[in-house]
């Protein structure tokens, strides 16, 4: 059982002189990980708008006009094809995106089998299709799935301002039928929103009191998209970002934590102190489901650059 923290200790942990917060976090990180190792996945979409959920920060949602052209289930061998050229490129895990309110039976079986194939490559496999029932987890752990992510976003009372369609306690019941049927968690959240660092601190000490720690702590940039609700907002002061990252590691000192969306608007400065405060994976290639991404080229110079390697398999 991790120990458990309360939003008073956490904050006091967050408002620490920014020098003395990446201390702590890098001293944390050390305990459990290389620090100069940097985990690689690769994400992508395999089933492309029409979501009937009314996420803010969305692009694939029906409630929006973005301009995004939507696309059906792929086939098995485009997405072969992706996640050999993903390996080929230094990826360790493959994770498939469909944006779909909750996976249909039928739909679900095409995604077991591209889980198993791509299982077979040698890759680890993570996919985010929404609510998930206890039966569907059971059947995505038969095919091998190994990850299942499915993000809470924000605080819990902050999370009305963005989404309406379907509850915070939505999807902590999906995170539990995951649990329950042995697959790993993914779970983090997105900054920028027009949350509170209250808010953000909130997020991190519920998924660090979780019975169990998620695996994986996927971090989130707001990327602005034009035809969404957020697409004016403000953007998160960049040391509160470090400052989250730090934070994260902190309480979650196993976790792999992910600079995930929105790296294509942060400087390799900013990257790098996010690594400084125990970031220790991203999300590599050229698009994130639907948004920009930096290009493998450009991280491959940065981590030479920093000195940093990517973890093997």
């Amino acid at each position: 059982m991790p120990k458990s923290y309360t939003l008073q200790s956490a904050q006091e942990i967050f408002n620490l002189p920014l020098l003395e917060l990446l201390y702590k976090a890098q001293a944390v990180h050390r305990e459990s990980f290389n620090p100069n190792e940097v985990q690689i996945s690769t994400l992508l979409s395999i089933k492309t708008g029409s979501c009937p959920e009314n996420c803010a920060y969305c692009p694939q949602s029906a409630h929006y006009n973005t301009g995004l052209q939507k696309e059906p289930l792929m086939k098995i061998e485009e997405v072969l094809t992706a996640a050999k050229r993903a390996k080929d490129a230094g990826s360790t895990r493959f994770c498939m995106g469909a944006a779909w309110r909750e996976p249909k039976d039928d739909d679900l079986e095409l995604v077991c089998e591209m889980v198993s194939e791509v299982k077979k490559l040698g890759l680890e496999t993570c996919v985010t299709l929404g609510l998930l029932k206890t039966h569907q987890a059971e059947r995505l752990k038969d095919a091998g799935l190994d990850f299942y992510n499915h993000n809470i976003d924000t605080s819990p009372e902050f999370y009305e301002e963005i989404i309406t369609t379907r509850t915070f306690e939505d999807r902590l019941n999906t995170l539990k039928n995951v649990r329950k049927s042995g697959v790993k968690v993914c779970c983090g959240g997105i900054l920028g929103m027009g949350e509170t660092n209250e808010d953000r601190i909130k997020m991190l000490v519920l998924l660090a009191n979780l019975e169990e720690q998620p695996e994986s702590v996927p971090i989130n940039k707001l990327i602005k998209i034009p035809g969404t609700p957020l697409e004016s907002q403000a953007d998160i002061d960049p040391f509160d970002f470090v400052r989250t990252i730090a934070l994260a590691r902190i309480l979650m000192p196993k976790s792999y934590v992910r600079l995930s969306a929105g790296r294509e608007q942060m400087s390799d400065e900013l990257q790098a102190m996010c690594f400084m405060a125990g970031a220790n994976s991203i999300f590599y290639g050229e698009k994130l489901l639907t948004a920009g991404n930096p290009v493998p080229e450009q991280d491959n110079k940065l981590f030479e650059r920093l000195g940093l390697s990517k973890k093997l398999a």
